[in-house]
């Protein structure tokens, strides 16, 4: 601690004109380089903090909180939040928040990039291209898929997902989806979008984009069985979460041509991919940076500020953190901050 300054941990490099918002209000102190922190270091730098912003790669729960004794908040940089125990954190009366909406035209604009991208070849074209072999393409090479009049299913039709069907307008594609409930009506005109079941979505998806949250009933919600359901013509698109789809399964589906092609932001155990993923040409990878523009990534760390000044009763939002996930961790007592009496003057 700094004087009377509760102390900050940031565990990743970040926007500095963002960070900078802490300064008047806490000691912070934000790592130089992005570093994979075992559970044991983890718990060693939140046990001297106050507040932390932690990245997708900062997995939070009872262990890494347990000698966390000042901890108040944990600010994830990321709208999806299953690297954090809420569970354990509410019952330590620790508050936990994301940053919802403010990258969901970035994901959207991903995925599409990723549906045009799978469909028409791109990743392997330019592998080919780049290895020097122009020379051997014909007229019948290269041959992809057409994405006009075709049928999009997203399955998981929250924010984003209602921002990818909008673009599915101006390729006149009829829009399908799933949701854990259905979207008031006047959302669904908007999106041109139409409720079925999940059997149906996977049937009659063309391009089917997965853009739910990872969890216990989600792990897997594309597996061998859903899989087997998909025509062979179409495209699995995930830019949620790695563990929504067991990626052997896919894995197998592409090479025997069960499916045409997938184009995947995200996978199980990343940073590690699956190995029979990496040698298909038929599945264009990426390394989960859907979210990645500059403007989107600065906006989020803005809300994660946001969120731990807001818990400490400053900025616009004081005393109400505008996106907590768990706001019954406010009633859970906590030790008072030490602070210092100012020196009579």
């Amino acid at each position: 601690m700094a004087g009377n300054k509760p102390v900050v941990w940031v565990s990743r490099p970040t926007f500095d004109s963002e960070i900078a918002r802490l300064l008047p209000h806490f000691e912070v102190r934000e790592e130089a380089a992005e570093v994979k922190f075992a559970s044991a270091d983890l718990a060693a730098k939140l046990a001297g903090c106050d507040a932390a912003i932690v990245g997708l790669k900062d997995r939070v729960g009872a262990a890494e909180i347990a000698g966390a004794q000042r901890l108040r908040i944990v600010a994830n940089l990321g709208v999806g939040y299953d690297n954090l125990d809420v569970t354990a954190l509410t019952a330590a009366g620790i508050a936990a928040s994301n940053t919802a909406d403010v990258l969901n035209e970035s994901v959207a604009d991903f995925a599409w990039a990723l549906l045009l991208g799978a469909a028409r070849r791109v990743g392997e074209a330019e592998r080919w291209l780049r290895a020097g072999q122009w020379h051997a393409t014909g007229f019948k090479a290269w041959l992809g898929i057409d994405v006009r009049g075709r049928t999009l299913g997203i399955l998981g039709m929250g924010r984003i997902g209602q921002a990818i069907a909008r673009r599915a307008q101006g390729f006149g594609m009829p829009v399908l989806y799933h949701n854990r409930s259905r979207l008031p009506e006047t959302t669904e005109r908007e999106c041109r979008a139409r409720l079925v079941d999940k059997a149906t979505l996977l049937r009659e998806s063309d391009f089917l984009v997965l853009v739910l949250p990872l969890t216990p009933q989600t792990r897997h919600a594309i597996g061998a069985a859903e899989l087997a359901q998909m025509k062979p013509t179409a495209v699995l698109v995930n830019v949620a979460r790695g563990g929504i789809v067991d990626d052997a399964a896919l894995a197998a589906a592409l090479r025997e041509g069960r499916l045409a092609a997938a184009g995947l932001d995200v996978f199980e155990g990343e940073p590690k991919v699956h190995p029979d993923l990496l040698a298909l040409d038929n599945a264009l990878l990426s390394p989960h940076i859907a979210s990645a523009t500059t403007e989107t990534r600065r906006a989020m760390t803005a809300v994660a500020v946001d969120n731990v000044l807001a818990l400490f009763s400053h900025g616009p939002h004081a005393g109400s953190p505008p996106n907590l996930l768990n706001s019954e961790a406010l009633v859970v007592a906590r030790a008072p901050f030490p602070t210092r009496e100012e020196p009579t003057r």
